[in-house]
């Protein structure tokens, strides 16, 4: 070993248990609390990412997202963000709140993934909402020859309702592996998993057991947040939600953190669109993250709640 601490660091890790889901869109277990904790580790950053925008700045993969009849989901986003940013540096004091976009303007998913990484973000939370497409049924428009005549159309589908979590899917592990690298390795500065990184070569084999090690701690931490979150959702403010599950999400998989998506309701849902736009609705959502941010710092941090 390069030095007694790289060694306690792995062995500290892999005394870690391994959690995978096997396919996309699989309910995830939830992870027990002695499994996350990490001796002298502080929560310092959080990175929020308002999802889609406006106008595309720079070069990458843009989205404007989903639409209601009145709002759209960017605008929502950020309005949750701006609030989610200011209670995180009112009510957990020592942590830093970062915004991968503060204005109407978009920005690629390649760069939001930097923005968390470049600030050595321990959490990455994307927010954003949900949308169903559209139905196509098949109607009646008349009778030709003595038979019906079908027609086939599009109507809205406005059946969905309520929240989801989203965790990255394993199958995009080869991304995370090459942010893991970048972020935590070869630059060795503070994050969170940054404790004893200095001077590590990516392409050392005891380097290739620390980066899988980081992708077991990143990803059952991951899974507590979301936990954690759907908790409040559902118990606090009683709202319908569709679990946790995994996805191939770029931001998720190249952010070198915990990292967990939230479709905070389904913007064409009219009630869930009246919701997402109001104070009311936008304070809970707000009030139940910061809930679930402090149960979490508490158990990663092992102090008492």
């Amino acid at each position: 070993m390069k030095n007694k601490a790289l060694k306690r660091l792995i062995f500290g890790l892999l005394a870690l248990p391994v959690c995978f889901s096997l396919f996309s869109f699989t309910l995830i277990k939830t992870i027990k609390n002695d499994t996350i904790v990490n001796k002298g580790f502080k929560l310092k950053t959080v990175i929020i990412d308002p999802g889609h925008g406006g106008k595309p700045t720079g070069t990458g993969h843009f989205s404007h997202g989903a639409s209601g009849s009145f709002s759209t989901e960017r605008g929502v986003t950020l309005a949750i963000g701006l609030k989610l940013q200011a209670a995180i540096q009112k009510e957990l004091d020592g942590v830093k709140a970062v915004l991968t976009r503060s204005n109407e303007d978009d920005v690629s998913w390649e760069r939001r993934s930097e923005i968390a990484n470049e600030n050595k973000g321990d959490l990455f939370i994307s927010l954003h909402c949900n949308s169903l497409s559209d139905r196509v049924v098949r109607e009646a428009v008349g009778h030709k020859h003595g038979k019906t005549v079908y027609k086939s159309v599009r109507e809205p589908n406005r059946s969905g309702k309520g929240v989801l979590l989203l965790v990255y899917g394993t199958w995009r592990g080869r991304e995370e592996e090459k942010a893991i690298s970048k972020s935590q390795l070869e630059e060795g500065e503070e994050g969170e998993g940054s404790e004893m990184n200095a001077g590590l070569d990516p392409n050392d084999p005891e380097s290739i057991i620390l980066i899988n090690q980081y992708k077991s701690k990143f990803r059952q931490r991951s899974i507590h947040l979301a936990t954690l979150i759907n908790t409040e959702f559902t118990d606090t403010d009683g709202r319908p939600s569709e679990g946790i599950r995994e996805q191939g999400v770029l931001v998720l998989c190249h952010s070198a953190m915990p990292a967990v998506l939230v479709e905070t309701g389904y913007i064409n849902n009219p009630d869930d669109e009246e919701y997402l736009n109001s104070d009311k609705g936008q304070d809970e959502i707000v009030a139940s993250i910061i809930r679930a941010l402090k149960n979490y710092r508490a158990d990663v941090e092992q102090v008492a709640k």
